[in-house]
Parts: structure tokens; sequence; C-alpha cells
């Protein structure tokens, strides 16, 4: 019996670290297919200055050339990595315990609920949040600062030791947490739910095993599922760029993040928290088609 457990506890403690190296490659391929959308995406959210994506994506490429879609690439190429790495290890830790909850009431059959697979990916999001806070508050700063002489951050580390020092780590680094808890729960448990949705029915549809499904499937139900994540989270992701991007001291604009949600409503009303779909939905779909097929 000790031999089983033994055995059992090896490999669940394989598949957990093939789900963590499979995250991080698949983050890699985010960062790399969706960082220029990303920066259209977050001057839109934070600034006037734009008409359009079309218009930002122009004025980008005109006034600070084409390495600026590339802006702050650095911290998210290595963050993101880790936090796709944590969102799958998370997720599957989740569902095996949902499994093994439910093979107790019911051995003969173990699967999740949909609501389940959704508090799975919720749960893989809350976990990632913790590095993916201030790792988006970093780029955010980067993307936004001014371009050229005037220039606030040199790089991400410097940026990180500059937010750090203005509130102390909590307030300045992970300023925006709350929201960012928020958008990730919501974000990861309907992307999970929605992709674990579209395998099983394909699955079930053309009587084939999960893993006889090809490739091109995968990718295009992992892009269909970015798209969902986001249209079902992107009004937080609004105020959370809102809040990372905005000043410190007497220049802030926004007290907490009840107070951005009441400050964008007034504003700028419903509209206000949809600036920057459509880049984020061109991005979402190559990028979480990318991570799902890496």
């Amino acid at each position: 019996m000790a031999d089983a457990a033994a055995e059992l506890d090896e490999g669940g403690i394989k598949r957990t670290l093939k789900d963590l190296f499979a995250g991080a490659a698949g983050g890699v391929a985010q960062v790399l297919l969706g960082q220029p959308f990303d920066i259209v995406k977050v001057r839109l959210q934070t600034t006037t200055r734009y008409s359009s994506a079309l218009d930002g994506a122009t004025q980008i490429f005109k006034n600070e050339g084409p390495a600026a879609f590339y802006k702050g690439t650095l911290t998210p190429l290595v963050g993101i990595g880790a936090c796709v790495s944590v969102q799958f290890g998370a997720f599957h830790y989740a569902r095996r315990q949902f499994e093994q909850s439910n093979s107790t009431s019911d051995p003969s059959n173990p699967t999740l609920s949909y609501g389940q697979y959704y508090l799975s990916g919720a749960f893989a999001g809350v976990a990632n949040s913790v590095i993916s806070g201030p790792i988006e508050h970093v780029r955010i700063r980067l993307q936004t600062q001014p371009h050229g002489a005037q220039r606030l951050y040199s790089g991400p580390i410097d940026c990180v030791r500059k937010l750090s020092a203005h509130e102390g780590v909590l307030a300045g680094l992970y300023r925006g947490e709350a929201v960012t808890i928020l958008r990730e729960a919501q974000a990861y448990g309907v992307w999970f739910l929605a992709f674990e949705y579209m395998m099983n029915a394909d699955a079930a549809r053309n009587s084939v095993k999960r893993d006889e499904i090809s490739q091109v499937k995968v990718a295009t139900y992992g892009g269909l599922a970015g798209e969902a994540l986001w249209l079902s989270s992107y009004p937080f992701d609004v105020v959370k760029s809102k809040m990372q991007s905005d000043g410190f001291g007497a220049d802030r604009k926004y007290r907490n993040m009840r107070d951005c949600f009441a400050q964008t409503w007034k504003g700028e009303g419903a509209r206000g928290f949809w600036k920057g779909i459509g880049p984020t939905l061109l991005r979402a779909m190559p990028v979480s088609a990318g991570t799902f097929a890496v």
C-alpha cells in the first residue's frame, strides 16, 4: 500500500512538472505573438491620444519606431512564462482534486462538471495573480512612459525599484492587485471552461478520445477560448490598466478600484470599459491558440 501511494505521489509530481513546463513554453509563445497588440491595447486604455487601434499603431510606428511594439518585453517574456506555467499547474492540480472528490461519491464517473472546470480555472487565476499583478504593472509602466529623453525608467529592474520606493512593495509594485485578482479569476475560469467544453464536445461528437483531436482543432478551440476570456473580463482589465498607469502622490487620480470604476463610468460611460477591445480580440485568437497548441 505504501509503495502504491508513493508511486501515485511520484506520478502526481511528474504530471505537475509537465504541466508547469508546458505552461512556461506556452507563455513564451504568448508574449512573442501578442506583445505588439498589447501595447496598442494599453495605450488606448490609458490615453486619449489615439482615435482608433489603427491610429494608435500608426503613431507608435511613426513616432517611436518598430521596436516600440516590443517595449517592456523582457519582463513578460520571463514573467508570463512563469504565469502560464502557474496557470496550467494550478488548473490541473485543482482539476485532480475535484476528480478525486467526485470518484469518492461516484467511482464510475470522476469527470468534472462545468462548474468545477470554471472553479479550477478561477483557482488558477487567483494563484497566478500573485505573479501577474506586479509583472503587468511593470510592463504597463514601460509601455506608457514618455519616449526618448523623458523616459522615467531605464528598464524593468529600475521600474521595480522606483515603484517600490514610492509607496512600498504592496501599495507601489502591487497597485491594482484587488482588481487583478477579480480579472484573473473570471478570465481563467471562463478560459479553461470554454476550452474544456469545446474539447469534450468535439470528442463526444466524433466518438474519439481527446488526445486524438487534431492539433489544428486544439489551436482553434484555444483561440476561441481566448476570445471568451477577454469578453468576460475586459472591464476589469481596463480598470487595472488605469490604476497601474496612474500617478503617485499629488498626481494620483484614482484612490482605489471602486473609485476608478466610478470615475470611468462618470467620465466615459459604458464605452469607457471597452476601450481597446478591438486589438485585444485580434490578439486573443493567435495568442491563446498558440498557448494551447504549444
